[in-house]
């Protein structure tokens, strides 16, 4: 699998998590971590449905204790958090520093032995990130608040795990994608833990509902993260952090055609500013592609 080939791939889980906010609005009342422990259960059986043709691909969970510590601290970890932060800060503003971890990947890419970070790729995810600011700005009415300060942290902190699960997949790039169905299995066992813990439990009551929560576990919870592995491990990181700054606005699109949010003008001026980033930063993949 070529450069961009892997880039491509790892671009179809940035479309997949831009379903998650819609998908898990329409879960109805189930608790965060109950609805990660489910989607994560669903998540961890895509890899092994292949196993039935490729039985030797179940070695790829023979792992060293590192990789298991960043694969589930990844998941588990950034999850935890930003679920704790939209807990205890105003969803627009987490979601915003939450939003750091593209241009941390970016960023930390440069780290990377045989990677380089070239001016354009700085230019594009910064200007992702403007775009980010802007729409979050457009649909935040409040103002901070010393007893957000937490959530905010929170948040911080998320960007910072998942920006570094995504750059030291690249570390590990000689561990199978197939390794992703464990750290899935062992996210969700974590989750039911906290789930039992800290929640009561409440079941989807339609069965949209429960047709919504299937569709998180196979795409935005599943999937998405097997793809993204192969992108990271494979792909252009640089392009793919500066890509992600789509998310949110994608995220946004979804909502509106969903019902869940209306168009503005600020909308489109974000659209702008976070498509002509990505097309900076993704400058190297289209000359190749022209050449």
């Amino acid at each position: 699998m070529t450069s961009s080939t892997a880039t491509l791939v790892g671009l179809t889980a940035i479309v997949m998590w831009s379903l998650l906010a819609a998908l898990t609005v329409a879960t109805g009342r189930v608790p965060p971590f109950q609805l990660l422990a489910m989607t994560f259960a669903i998540g961890a059986c895509i890899g092994p449905l292949t196993w039935l043709w490729r039985p030797d691909a179940i070695r790829a969970l023979r792992q060293p204790l590192i990789v298991w510590l960043v694969g589930i601290g990844g998941l588990f970890g950034y999850h935890a958090l930003y679920f704790l932060a939209l807990r205890l800060a105003p969803p627009a503003e987490a979601g915003l520093l939450n939003y750091l971890w593209p241009l941390l990947i970016v960023l930390l890419s440069s780290l990377l032995p045989g990677e380089r970070l070239a001016a354009h790729h700085i230019v594009g995810a910064v200007l992702g990130f403007a775009g980010t600011v802007l729409l979050f700005a457009g649909n935040s009415g409040s103002s901070p608040d010393p007893a957000h300060i937490p959530g905010f942290v929170a948040a911080f902190v998320a960007a910072f795990v998942w920006a570094g699960y995504s750059v030291m997949s690249r570390k590990f790039a000689a561990v199978p994608t197939d390794a992703v169905a464990g750290f899935c299995l062992a996210t969700a066992l974590l989750a039911t833990i906290c789930h039992l813990l800290l929640e009561t439990t409440v079941w989807p009551e339609t069965v949209m509902q429960w047709l919504a929560v299937v569709a998180l576990g196979i795409g935005p919870v599943g999937i998405a993260f097997f793809v993204w592995d192969i992108g990271m491990k494979r792909g252009d990181i640089r392009v793919l952090g500066a890509a992600s700054y789509a998310t949110p606005l994608l995220s946004t699109a979804f909502l509106i055609v969903a019902g869940f949010a209306k168009p503005t003008a600020t909308l489109a001026i974000a659209a702008a500013l976070i498509a002509g980033g990505g097309l900076i930063a993704a400058k190297d993949m289209i000359v190749r592609k022209q050449a």
